[in-house]
């Protein structure tokens, strides 16, 4: 873990949490991983109070767990919390396109930004550059989110969205990811929020839940059978060294009274 540039002192808390969730969402800070105040204090030679407030922020995002005696730690997501993430999100995107009430503002000129921001998460995910998708992601989905009218419907969908990044990131890099892994429907969603067609949207929608919980299955299915595969070779192991003690002892004889 390295800082990326110069921090400056006006905006300490604000740089140093970016740092560190850049860090989270590349894989390179794993979930599990523990520091202190100090050490990040140390890291980037400035005092322990912006890095208290950073590391606090970015635990109130649910990207950190802190303890009194142990400090901080990346937060580790199951596959249970990312389904539940998957559901909460869908739960909330779908109250706001079949409510009655006029939930969502399109600004027409924001479409150009967001169409090329859904153009390169798209091209991302089929050439498997992880790092090029979260950061286009992440920016397509935060501008989306502006044209819902209530800001804390938007803010929970963002740190939902991060949070999914925090679970998928060191999972995706073990599995070549491509199109079969990788959700791309991005175009889709921005061309029937533009044309108002709830329905449009609610498919589009539909299709990311499915993609996403496929996933989760298969996750589901790999470490199953990961953990059987451990569970073998441990048995296999117990009986070889059963074996070798037998072995051993056939080979001293009999023991003389």
């Amino acid at each position: 873990m390295s800082p990326s540039g110069g921090v400056t002192r006006s905006t300490l808390r604000q740089q140093i949490a970016d740092a560190l969730r850049d860090e989270v969402l590349a894989g390179r800070l794993r979930p599990g991983r523990e520091f202190t105040v100090k050490q990040i204090a140390e890291q980037y030679g400035v005092s322990a109070t912006p890095v208290r407030e950073a590391l606090f922020d970015l635990s109130a995002q649910g990207l950190l767990a802190s303890d009194q005696h142990r400090g901080f730690q990346v937060r580790e997501f199951t596959i249970r919390d990312y389904r539940a993430m998957v559901e909460a999100r869908s739960l909330v995107v779908e109250g706001i396109f079949r409510s009655p009430a006029d939930q969502v503002a399109v600004r027409r000129e924001a479409l150009g930004p967001i169409r090329r921001r859904a153009s390169e998460a798209v091209r991302a995910a089929k050439g498997g550059d992880l790092d090029v998708l979260i950061g286009y992601d992440l920016r397509f989905w935060r501008e989306l989110g502006g044209f819902v009218l209530n800001p804390y419907i938007t803010d929970f969908l963002a740190k939902l969205r991060v949070q999914a990044w925090v679970f998928a990131v060191h999972r995706l890099r073990g599995e070549h990811p491509d199109e079969h892994v990788l959700w791309f429907g991005h175009e889709e969603l921005v061309e029937a929020i533009a044309g108002g067609d709830r329905d449009g949207v609610l498919a589009v929608m539909h299709t990311y839940y499915d993609h996403a919980l496929a996933w989760a299955d298969h996750l589901e299915a790999r470490e199953a059978r990961e953990a059987g595969e451990d569970r073998e070779a441990g048995e296999a192991r117990e009986a070889r060294e059963a074996r070798a003690a037998r072995d051993a002892m056939e080979a001293r004889g009999p023991r003389e009274e």
